[in-house]
């Protein structure tokens, strides 16, 4: 069975994450998205305290297509550096998983 993880960014705009995401699973570097927001971010950023609103934007994909679609996700971001984590599905439905698989497979 291969790996899974969800991956994590953020941006500024509800577009931006859209786009991203598009992408993503139109490439098949992701089985699928969620764009979740705006959400309240506190954080350190430059050497700065801050706080701002974001779109969070969560994906699902395999560990050996995480390279890729961190690449995507920098490359194409608004940001100059940023937020890209991915967390590992420890379990998940078997019927999903194979979902995260097959819609990550070139045809």
């Amino acid at each position: 069975m291969a790996d899974y993880v969800q991956v994590s960014t953020a941006t500024e705009h509800r577009e931006q994450a859209l786009e991203l995401a598009r992408v993503a699973v139109r490439d098949r570097l992701a089985a699928g998205a969620q764009i979740i927001g705006p959400v309240t971010s506190v954080f350190w950023h430059a050497g700065e305290f801050g706080t701002g609103e974001e779109w969070k934007l969560l994906l699902k994909t395999t560990a050996e297509r995480y390279p890729e679609l961190e690449k995507h996700l920098v490359e194409n971001h608004p940001w100059a550096n940023p937020e890209v984590c991915a967390t590992p599905i420890v379990a998940g439905a078997e019927p999903c998983l194979q979902w995260i698989e097959s819609s990550t497979t070139a045809d």
